[in-house]
């Protein structure tokens, strides 16, 4: 496909990835580069390049079964995703030769779209080993209470939930509130959040991303990049995206700025479809 641009009265969208080139960020960022991913062996990733700078946050949107969730527990080390080719780099750092926990380590989180419950294993413990498997040489217990404490009041979570079964008998909004605080505790480099949004009510959305808004815009989390998986512009209201990616048929075909996903939301993606075939032809 060429990476011809489509100009419109918003700005400039680009037909294929937008590349943001390595070395103009130093080796610096999550760059994906001519990614390709089988499932059960079929090909769902067909050459995804992206790239995700420091601080900056990133929209992924498009249809069910686009490919938008396979690309993101692909990067994390899932087990039933088959790499067929292409890199992927956290700051230098090969991702696709390491295990999961070693992604972790090196910086990468991910947000489940569909949280798993664990009976019997408290919050606080959870986020205890959590910080420790990431950061062993950062775990001293007064530094770490003060620290969650500190989160909780940032995210305006109760303390309640510290006593709690991770996941277990909690809310779809209390699920995606605990991936914050997760995140916050852990302290990624770069997060990918899968579809936090699926399932929310509208309050339990705006709990969630004030939640995330306030993650972001903490000292901790403003060189934070942020990789937003998503249907619906809803998320990006309360999460701002610098740069919106379109993703139908395992390739990302569209880019550009915020206005690209207020598109999405007036005219669907039949007309994303339309261009990408006229620039086909």
């Amino acid at each position: 496909m060429s990476e011809a641009t489509n100009s419109t009265a918003q700005g400039s969208t680009v037909v294929a990835s937008e590349r943001t080139p390595a070395g103009a960020l130093g080796g610096r960022g999550l760059i994906v580069r001519d990614l390709r991913v089988a499932v059960e062996g079929n090909e769902i990733l067909k050459g995804i390049d992206l790239t995700v700078e420091p601080g900056r946050v990133h929209a992924l949107m498009g249809p069910n079964g686009s490919g938008k969730s396979t690309l993101a527990f692909a990067m994390a080390g899932h087990p039933g995703y088959t790499i067929l080719g292409g890199s992927v780099t956290l700051d230098g750092t090969e991702l696709l030769d390491q295990a999961p926990d070693k992604r972790a380590k090196a910086g990468l989180f991910l947000s489940f779209q569909y949280p798993a419950a664990i009976p019997g294993v408290s919050v606080a413990n959870f986020l205890r080993s959590a910080r420790q498997a990431v950061r062993p040489d950062d775990l001293n217990p007064a530094k770490f209470r003060k620290l969650i404490f500190e989160k909780l009041d940032a995210l305006d979570m109760d303390p309640a939930f510290l006593g709690r079964y991770v996941n277990d008998g909690f809310s779809g909004g209390e699920k995606k509130r605990l991936e914050m605080l997760q995140m916050a505790i852990i302290g990624p480099k770069y997060a990918v959040l899968d579809e936090t949004d699926s399932g929310l009510d509208v309050d339990a959305l705006q709990s969630v991303g004030n939640a995330a808004k306030s993650l972001r815009e903490s000292e901790d989390g403003r060189n934070m990049g942020f990789l937003v998986i998503t249907h619906y512009p809803r998320i990006l209201q309360h999460i701002p995206a610098d740069v919106v990616h379109i993703m139908i048929d395992g390739r990302i075909v569209k880019s550009g700025g915020p206005e690209l996903a207020q598109e999405i939301e007036r005219d669907g993606y039949d007309g994303v479809r339309d261009e990408v075939a006229a620039a086909r032809a």
